[in-house]
């Protein structure tokens, strides 16, 4: 696979100050009309504004999102896949019929996004050789279904690139978590997503459809998560990339999720409140 040139081109200071920009915007709710500075050419100046970002949060993490790289964009990053951190706060669980809502800022990117969730049962090795699909499941305790809610202050994240999507937290405001699934070990491959908007459908997919399966999702977040000095802890979640689309959603709209025949998930997005710190 042919790799863009890895130099780094992003100061210290300008990767403090991006972080810190992106910060302040979800902390208060408030827009950002463009990137707040130089766009990183590769990812990985991207995982250095996360990391800086992160640093400063207040909050834990609780588990971590991972979405997809398409196209040439794989070669031009060399990969086919990115994640983005999942707050506790920003951490929901749906049960039943209840309609869970959510919020969206004004002016920003909202989408909503069912998911397979692993959780794991131990703590993710911290260091070494690569971790290939035999050992993530090893270290799976139990699957879900969730809904991830993509979210930035940044209305245009998704079509300025990769880069940009790294470095506003991966585009993941939240996650809600659904009921686990039973014989999961058999499922996986064969589960179909549909989403609908305000009664709508606006997309259906299967877990089929990502390169590698769900489990190379798994893969992928516990060997980024190291390299970042980051290690996954058990009890932590990991949301593995969207199955049927990623779905713009805005203030006042009502959604739902379905996983095959058996589960459905209803959600409700509402407008953030403007200058509210998290």
């Amino acid at each position: 696979m042919q790799v863009a040139d890895q130099t780094i081109v992003i100061s210290d200071l300008e990767v403090d100050a991006i972080a810190a920009a992106f910060r302040n915007a979800r902390l208060t709710n408030t827009a950002l009309t463009c990137f707040p500075g130089r766009i990183p050419s590769v990812v990985a100046e991207s995982y250095d504004i996360q990391r800086a970002a992160i640093a400063s949060w207040p909050d834990a993490i609780c588990g971590w999102k991972v979405g997809r790289i398409l196209g040439d964009l794989v070669n031009v990053h060399g990969a086919d896949r990115l994640i983005g951190p999942i707050f506790r706060k920003s951490l929901q669980i749906s049960k039943g019929d209840v309609c869970v809502s959510f919020s969206a800022i004004d002016g920003g990117f909202c989408a909503i996004e069912p998911e397979i969730v692993f959780k794991l049962a131990a703590d993710a090795p911290t260091s070494g050789d690569h971790i290939d699909a035999a050992q993530a499941v090893k270290l799976v305790d139990n699957v879900f279904v969730g809904i991830e809610i993509a979210g930035s202050p940044l209305a245009t994240i998704n079509e300025l690139g990769p880069c940009v999507v790294v470095s506003d937290f991966g585009n993941n405001a939240g996650l809600i978590l659904g009921p686990s699934l039973t014989n999961w070990r058999g499922r996986l491959g064969t589960i179909e997503a549909s989403t609908w908007i305000d009664g709508q459908l606006v997309g259906t997919g299967t877990d089929a459809a990502f390169p590698g399966g769900v489990i190379q999702s798994l893969v992928f977040a516990l060997n980024q998560t190291a390299q970042m000095g980051l290690p996954i802890k058990a009890g932590a979640l990991v949301s593995t990339g969207a199955i049927s689309g990623v779905h713009e959603i805005v203030a006042g709209q009502f959604a739902s999720c379905t996983f095959g025949s058996d589960i459905t998930m209803k959600v409700h997005c509402s407008p953030a409140r403007q200058g509210k710190s998290q």
